[in-house]
């Protein structure tokens, strides 16, 4: 199963309450094997991530099954993940997305 995982900004407190990345698309596409395929169910079940930063900007991911066509268009069309891949593997490893210096705690 091949699952995409879409990144957007909901809620932010920029000047004009804008993004500026608001108009590119950012994804991020990974494969699970038949090991991991009830994680990745247990993942699309849930579908909608956030993260409040606590400045009032908050990431969203979306996340939905794609065929190996989609996917290729998909890491074709995307301008990357902001740097925030480390979301993806939050979500992977905990079905939440738990910040870095939350870790460390």
């Amino acid at each position: 199963m091949i699952l995409c995982f879409e990144l957007s900004m909901p809620s932010n407190n920029a000047w004009n309450g804008k993004w500026s990345g608001d108009h590119e698309y950012y994804a991020i596409v990974r494969s699970f094997g038949k090991r991991n395929s009830i994680l990745a169910q247990e993942i699309l079940k849930k579908g909608y991530f956030s993260y409040a930063f606590g400045d009032g900007w908050v990431a969203a991911i979306s996340v939905h099954a794609v065929t190996l066509a989609q996917a290729a268009a998909a890491r074709k069309k995307s301008r990357g993940f902001c740097g925030y891949d480390w979301m993806v593997d939050s979500i992977i490893s905990d079905l939440t997305i738990i910040a870095p210096s939350e870790r460390k705690k």
